[in-house]
């Protein structure tokens, strides 16, 4: 495993826009053969997953009143509060996929150091959750390429929790799911279980020790590094401002269509948009947090047209191969929830 060091002219990039983008510039383009890894630290910021409803996840007068960014990242997952207090790291993979989708992989090594700091009720828990004491400390999201795929997730360390209560608004059926009432009642943050020597470390002690860690050295000096260099950057900056900068990335269009049905399954949770002409889905959209390597707009399309009755739903939703475009999910469920409205 090598360390690749995102810092641009030899200073730390704390721009969620520009981190969060690094992934795809990683493993489809840069490709560097092996195990990289990346670890930053972001300014204020909600980053989405790639398949949510900003309008829906989150509060957006109060993340405009606060000057928080809003990032969709490449993968799937959920809405997640990043500020100074937390840090982000991700495996890049080019060449051996057979890892691809264990999130115990990913978060193993970061329970393993927490475990010598004496936490020893870290642990990697639910679909890709890390817990201390049932608690989430951080939540793993993981995108694919082309022989290749980035992994990894957010550690809360000393993550400021009321604003990350404000601006984070989940689907009340996904943490009905989980026994709890809000959002704060089900995370915490890594410093208050170190141990009393420790209770001085910054995010940044913190994170140099987990990559240490990680790595089995007692400095990041003595690691392998590669260093973005200004072609890269240059490649990345054309990305930008093409994509990821853009509101439309971003935000996405809310369609602002008649019915909006969501339900917490084994896959995440699942939301469908939807407008209805003469007992047949006219338009449809979907959202959620599950974790797909396909395209969720395949089920869409075979929506469109079909009549609003769990026969015709049922067949349309089999045909559209709901295991490689959405996840495995049955199809009747899902056809009761459609017909929930």
């Amino acid at each position: 495993m090598f360390f690749i060091d995102t810092s641009r002219n030899g200073k730390p990039v704390h721009d969620a826009l520009v981190n969060q983008s690094l992934d795809n510039y990683l493993i489809n383009d840069l490709r560097l053969k092996g195990h990289g890894l990346i670890c930053y630290i972001n300014q204020p910021s909600v980053i989405i997953g790639v398949n949510q409803n900003a309008y829906a996840e989150i509060d957006l007068p109060y993340l405009k009143k606060h000057n928080i960014e809003l990032v969709r990242r490449s993968s799937g997952g959920g809405a997640v509060y990043h500020d100074f207090g937390n840090l982000v790291f991700e495996n890049i993979v080019v060449g051996d996929t057979s890892k691809f989708g264990d999130f115990h992989a990913i978060g193993d090594p970061v329970v393993d150091a927490l475990h010598d700091l004496g936490i020893e009720s870290a642990e990697v828990s639910g679909r890709n959750d890390m817990t201390i004491d049932g608690k989430k400390f951080s939540g793993m999201a993981i995108v694919k390429g082309d022989n290749s795929y980035a992994a990894g997730g957010t550690v809360m360390f000393d993550l400021n929790m009321e604003a990350a209560s404000e601006v984070l608004t989940p689907e009340k059926d996904k943490l009905a799911s989980k026994g709890v009432k809000s959002v704060d009642a089900r995370v915490t943050n890594i410093k208050p279980y170190l141990p009393a020597k420790y209770q001085d470390w910054t995010t940044e002690d913190f994170r140099n020790y987990l990559l240490c860690h990680m790595f089995g050295v007692d400095s990041m000096d003595d690691v392998e590094t590669y260093h973005l260099t200004d072609h890269d950057w240059s490649i990345i900056d054309q990305r930008l401002d093409k994509q990821y900068r853009t509101d439309e990335w971003n935000y996405g269009k809310n369609p602002g269509f008649k019915h909006y049905v969501s339900k917490h399954f084994s896959i995440g949770t699942v939301s469908f948009n939807f407008n209805e002409k003469d007992s047949k889905i006219s338009e449809a959209k979907i959202y959620g947090d599950f974790f797909t390597a396909g395209d969720p707009h395949v089920v869409e399309n075979h929506l469109i047209g079909t009549k609003l009755d769990k026969e015709s739903l049922v067949k349309a939703l089999t045909a559209s191969d709901l295991a490689a475009n959405l996840g495995k999910v049955s199809p009747d469920d899902l056809a009761d929830l459609i017909l929930a409205d």
